[in-house]
């Protein structure tokens, strides 16, 4: 299947794993090979991998400390019947996170979920990263198609400099800039307006979220250093703002 000017399915699998905040995470069970299903929060790596933050003391954590394969399913949440939204099955490994791995999963998962820093530092805690072996997506009629990992996955071999800048980029937004947010959510994606904030900057965009809703502003281009970042979102605050042309 071939991207055409209405559906392009590597964006569309990338915008899921940007926008997700639960999921359906299957394992396996290590006696008996049965799959296992459990809801889990979850967040995406600058290279939109999932990132968990799973208790040991849970049984899908058990089961991936004895065999790592997992698929985790994520749908786009859509009004009325669910099965007419875009979903994806996501199938990999969970690997534990350790040293500065570990680091930046924990700001990540924690900028989408602040809740979290109630249990965080509990020590049967630990920050999981799911590495892609493919994914099957499904987004209507005609819209099924399999991706492999570079087809859906960003590319941040190049942007360790953004990398580093990402956590005070979004402090500086959302402590400084929370009227710039609400125009890229407002005038950028046609969102409600709300108390839009920046959950994480990447090379291909930017995750606001308000509350439970959750958005995906994707840049013109790529960036990879805080220097662009800060050029691009001065350019698409000046675009939010800009007189609309009049559609009548």
């Amino acid at each position: 299947m071939q991207p055409t000017a209405d559906f392009d399915a590597s964006r569309l699998a990338r915008s899921l794993l940007r926008r997700s905040r639960q999921g359906a995470l299957a394992t396996l069970m290590p006696e008996s090979g049965d799959p296992y299903c459990s809801l889990v929060n979850v967040a995406s790596h600058p290279d939109a991998s999932p990132i968990l933050l799973l208790s040991r003391l849970a049984l899908h954590t058990k089961n991936i400390l004895v065999d790592t394969r997992v698929s985790l399913m994520l749908d786009e949440r859509a009004a009325g019947d669910p099965l007419e939204g875009a979903r994806i099955m996501l199938a990999g490994r969970a690997e534990e996170a350790t040293g500065e791995a570990a680091n930046i999963l924990r700001r990540r998962y924690l900028n989408a979920h602040p809740s979290a820093e109630a249990f965080v530092d509990f020590k049967d805690f630990s920050f999981f990263r799911i590495a892609p072996s493919g994914l099957h997506l499904v987004a209507g009629f005609g819209r099924i198609i399999d991706l492999k990992p570079e087809q859906f996955l960003t590319e941040i071999g190049d942007a360790a400099d953004l990398i580093e800048a990402e956590q005070g980029a979004v402090g500086h937004m959302n402590e400084d800039h929370r009227e710039a947010m609400n125009l890229y959510a407002t005038r950028l994606l046609d969102a409600e307006s709300a108390d839009w904030r920046c959950a994480g900057c990447d090379p291909d965009g930017m995750d606001m979220q308000a509350g439970a809703a959750t958005l995906r502003l994707d840049f013109p281009e790529r960036v990879t250093s805080a220097i662009a970042l800060r050029k691009m979102l001065v350019r698409l605050a000046g675009e939010a703002r800009a007189p609309r042309a009049d559609k009548s």
